[in-house]
């Protein structure tokens, strides 16, 4: 029998009765993720979801690695499925882990027993594999505390498994789960990283990003959409709307107190990017605001942008600190993009002297004069569309 990817599910397996529609958004989303690679059959069983290849022209390496990137897999192992029987279990073993085999020094078997019409407990079957390939490979010791080689039996219901262990999978929910939300997508290190916490959990995701040339440079669009780019085998297909923001930030240097010209920018950011959610059939908007970090983001400061807005506004590094956020970035993969050295729209006329506690009479005595209405519908109706996939 062929070689397959197991996945193992995650929180998936606590659902109740809606269970099944989490099962086959994963599915969906596993069966995306394999378009172009060969011809996969994928369906679940026991808590486990199978991608078995149905074809010998099948690409197994980018399936899996595209399989590590998929949100409601906890842990995925290539294995070779085998017919339940302890003989062809031991053949398996050493048909597909012969090369570890004679390589290790020390191994265990572990078995777990999903069929419980299987003849021999765990135990029994750990202990008959073992005892078989201890015969057959004279440089094998057993070791079950610290072995070099865990060769893992699974007897589930079709068929039995034996692979060397689960590396971890995404973790989360599968991406549409949970919904639909607006990202604001700057080139910075946060919005990336926020981004894909909250598709980790379940969500489908647009992403807004504040364009403001001449005083940002195309290489700057360009780092946003290749951000988009490295999000895309987590979040699933993105789309970018691309924001003209500069009338908009040359019309508050003109008009608006300079210590509130980044509070106000950013009520703008919110107003538009609710727009563009009400288009899209988002539920949320996402930042990247982590507590404190820079002058926008106190506490007082987050209230004020938030304020215009009727959608949630999901903050999910706001607890965290820098090194936190960096970490996640490096393993996403973002962070080396994340610091090129092309400035983005927040960097635009920034104020010597930011206000950290605005006050809402102060707000709107700056905004007083200043046409919103007109300013957020030609900024929407300039929006440019990217489709990342």
């Amino acid at each position: 029998m062929n070689e397959i990817i197991l996945l193992k599910q995650g929180e998936l397996v606590l659902k109740g009765l809606n269970r099944h529609a989490f099962e086959d958004k994963l599915q969906a989303n596993i069966h995306r993720r394999l378009n172009g690679l060969g011809r996969f059959r994928v369906y679940t069983r026991q808590s486990a979801t199978y991608v078995e290849p149905m074809e010998d022209s099948c690409d197994m390496d980018r399936a899996w690695n595209a399989m590590r990137t998929v949100f409601g897999v906890v842990g995925l192992s290539r294995a070779r499925a085998c017919e339940k029987d302890r003989d062809a279990i031991v053949a398996a073993c050493q048909d597909y882990l012969g090369d570890r085999l004679a390589a290790a020094r020390t191994f265990k078997v572990e078995t777990k027993r999903a069929d419980k019409t299987f003849p021999m407990t765990s135990v029994q079957l750990s202990q008959y594999v073992g005892g078989e390939l201890d015969e057959l490979y004279p440089n094998l010791q057993v070791d079950v505390h610290h072995p070099e080689l865990t060769v893992r039996v699974e007897v589930r219901d079709y068929a039995a498994f034996v692979h060397a262990g689960p590396e971890p999978g995404a973790g989360g929910l599968p991406v549409g789960s949970s919904g639909r939300a607006v990202a604001l997508l700057s080139g910075g290190i946060d919005s990336p990283v926020a981004a894909w916490m909250i598709a980790k959990r379940g969500v489908a995701l647009e992403m807004v990003h504040f364009f403001s040339y001449p005083y940002t440079s195309p290489q700057a669009k360009e780092k946003v959409l290749e951000l988009a780019r490295l999000l895309a085998p987590w979040c699933g297909s993105l789309t970018v709307h691309v924001v003209p923001f500069t009338a908009i930030q040359e019309e508050l240097r003109r008009s608006c107190p300079e210590g509130l010209f980044t509070i106000v920018m950013r009520r703008f950011m919110m107003r538009i990017a609710q727009r563009v959610a009400q288009r899209c059939g988002g539920s949320a908007l996402v930042t990247g605001e982590s507590l404190g970090q820079v002058a926008s983001q106190t506490m007082d400061a987050m209230a004020a942008t938030g304020a215009v807005t009727d959608l949630p506004i999901l903050r999910p590094v706001v607890g965290m600190d820098k090194e936190e956020i960096v970490r996640i970035a490096r393993k996403i993969g973002t962070y080396d993009t994340s610091i090129l050295p092309y400035e983005d729209c927040c960097t635009v006329f920034t104020p010597r002297h930011p206000r950290l506690h605005p006050l809402p009479g102060e707000i709107a005595a700056a905004e007083e004069g200043l046409d919103i209405e007109a300013l957020v519908n030609a900024a929407v109706a300039g929006i440019e569309r990217i489709h990342v996939r």
